[in-house]
């Protein structure tokens, strides 16, 4: 298995983020790569470095998920902030049109509020670097199963499944799963996307709900109780050529290991029905009961059940990384998925 990350993801590292009303630790920064990384080496896995961070492949396919309007918010959004009086040093919504705008603002302020769907979501003046190799990083392991390699792994940071066609949340910005599926429908015609986070993968679902050639399903907190609380639902089923090949399985919050596996049995039966030609996995691992954003109760050897279930599908895969966030488990949380998949 070819494993990749590219090292300017750092370059994206919030401090903090808001949290029931009040600054918080960022749990997303570049410790997650230390420790994730830490895991691999655990069973023996070493990461590569994708050889761009940016490019026109990059740029093209990202197009194909993402509006221009919204990629270049994200590009030029720092810098404009940063001309506003009295600005600070990061980009941060103090408005948003809820229940939907009429018109799309000039306004930084306005722009920032427009995208940027939560307090999750804060952007310094080296976010976009990091946010690209993020992609890039994914984009690398893609490109390595679309060239024949039976597996591949990003290490991305920030994740992605919460990030829409015009909307970044949950620390999310840049939808990497969206972004493998895409490139993988160069070469196979039928691409499924399973997600496994602790929360619902909204963005990936709002990207791909009208589209019957990508199969997406999640399972997830129930969302009348968790985040992103809006989107989730067993009646999102997709729409137009899309209808069927959207699934969601809420959980019961604090559902444990044993609950969480009867669901993903039942989740890879309908994705089986779907008859893909190739898997792109949202590995998320914030399900353990430890993690620091904890609404599920698995623990560490639940992942390599997992790992297990998937690997049994015997599809090419591209594992793409999402949450999971800095506690004592976390490496092992990836090792022992690592172990799972590889039939350690």
């Amino acid at each position: 298995m070819k494993l990749f990350y590219h090292p300017d993801q750092e370059r994206h590292a919030p401090e903090t983020f808001l949290l029931r009303g009040r600054p918080a630790p960022s749990p997303e920064g570049p410790v997650r790569a230390e420790l994730l990384g830490q895991g691999l080496a655990e069973v023996g896995l070493a990461l590569t470095s994708p050889a761009e961070s940016d490019g026109a492949r990059l740029r093209e396919r990202l197009a194909r998920i993402h509006s221009p309007r919204y990629l270049d918010f994200l590009e030029t959004i720092h810098a404009r902030w940063q001309a506003m009086p009295d600005a600070a040093e990061i980009v941060a919504p103090n408005v948003h049109p809820c229940g939907g705008g009429h018109h799309y603002p000039r306004h930084p302020v306005g722009q920032a509020g427009w995208h940027l769907h939560d307090m999750a979501c804060p952007i310094t003046a080296d976010s976009f670097a990091g946010i690209l190799a993020s992609a890039a990083t994914a984009q690398a392991a893609a490109e390595a199963v679309a060239g024949g390699e039976r597996a591949a792994y990003a290490l991305c940071r920030p994740p992605g499944h919460h990030a829409g066609p015009e909307r970044a949340g949950g620390f999310c910005f840049l939808n990497n799963a969206a972004l493998a599926a895409t490139l993988l429908r160069e070469r196979f015609p039928r691409v499924a996307i399973l997600d496994v986070d602790l929360h619902h993968g909204n963005g990936t679902q709002d990207i791909f709900y009208a589209d019957g050639d990508v199969w997406t399903g999640s399972l997830h907190a129930d969302p009348a109780d968790f985040y992103p609380f809006f989107w989730g639902g067993v009646d999102e089923v997709g729409e137009g050529a899309g209808l069927g090949a959207n699934v969601n399985l809420p959980l019961p919050v604090g559902s444990d290991g044993e609950t969480f596996l009867a669901a993903l049995d039942t989740l890879i039966e309908r994705l089986v029905e779907f008859r893909p030609a190739v898997l792109v996995v949202a590995l998320g691992l914030d399900a353990h009961r430890a993690d620091p954003l904890a609404g599920l109760a698995l623990d560490t050897a639940v992942f390599s059940d997992v790992g297990r279930r998937l690997a049994a599908l015997d599809l090419p895969t591209v594992l793409v990384q999402e949450g999971g966030y800095p506690t004592a488990h976390l490496s092992h949380n990836l090792a022992a998925f690592m172990g799972g998949f590889q039939g350690a």
